[in-house]
């Protein structure tokens, strides 16, 4: 529980100690956005989450990001734990906003940094404004804003799987741009596992080949979920596993 403390103590104050360059950002934000504004918006935001997942002795290995392709794109992604949010700002490399949960938008100086990440804060129990929210993502999508969604719509606390749920999907489909699924596993282990005790963890991110939008296009919302699911799921450790256990199986008949 100590080491829990010291790392809560220690995201406190690396979030106060952003506070000079909160307001530089702000100043960039009000200016017309480019890519070298964004990336200097999002330094400060990427520096911190490396720090956080650094402290709890967590590594992270990504692969795929010469997959990405250019300009604005949805990253789907698993949504195993709370670090989830950190491993992506800290390691994709590449400035993006969030389909986050509205509880967030009560942190105080997180909530305004996540306002210049063109973040969007969403409340599932009512679905006026969850559908105001996903507009408003549409358009920062059609601005040239990445953003990262978490299909299942709640963590699974675990390497498994929830159903992935289509609506989140028409952000790619009504902005017309690439979607890149995210394998993301052991983010769990630093948090959920321990039942809110912090933990270290070794973090694999796994960027798939993007789907472009003449690709998807033919495809029914709930038959782009189910695919995408599939590729996420792929690279998890159970999904291998079970693969290797048919193709054994197979070659033994």
């Amino acid at each position: 529980m100590l080491f829990s403390i010291r790392i809560y103590t220690y995201a406190i104050i690396l979030v106060i100690g952003s506070l000079f360059n909160l307001q530089k950002a702000k100043k960039l934000y009000r200016k017309t956005s480019t890519e070298e504004i964004r990336e200097e918006i999002f330094h400060t935001p990427k520096t911190v989450s490396q720090k956080v997942i650094k402290a709890t002795g967590t590594n992270v290995l990504l692969t795929g990001s010469e997959k990405i392709p250019e300009g604005p794109v949805l990253y789907v992604a698993n949504h195993q734990g709370l670090f989830d949010i950190l491993a992506f700002l800290g390691h994709l490399d590449k400035p993006i906003g969030f389909i986050a949960k509205k509880e967030i938008n009560k942190l105080p100086i997180i909530r305004t940094w996540m306002g210049l990440l063109n973040c969007v804060f969403i409340d599932r129990e009512d679905r006026r404004q969850s559908m105001k929210a996903i507009n408003q993502g549409i358009e920062n999508l059609k601005n040239g804003h990445s953003l990262v969604i978490f299909p299942e719509g709640t963590r699974s606390r675990g390497n498994k799987l929830n159903e992935f749920k289509p609506g989140s999907l028409r952000l790619a489909t009504k902005a017309n741009v690439p979607i890149v699924p995210v394998t993301i596993n052991g983010t769990y282990k630093m948090l959920e596992e321990g039942n809110g005790r912090v933990q270290g963890s070794s973090i694999t991110m796994t960027i798939h080949d993007a789907i472009f939008p003449e690709e998807y296009a033919s495809l029914k919302s709930a038959d782009l979920a189910e695919h995408l699911q599939h590729i996420v799921e792929s690279a998890l450790p159970y999904r291998a596993e079970r693969e290797k256990e048919v193709k054994v199986a197979i070659t033994t008949q």
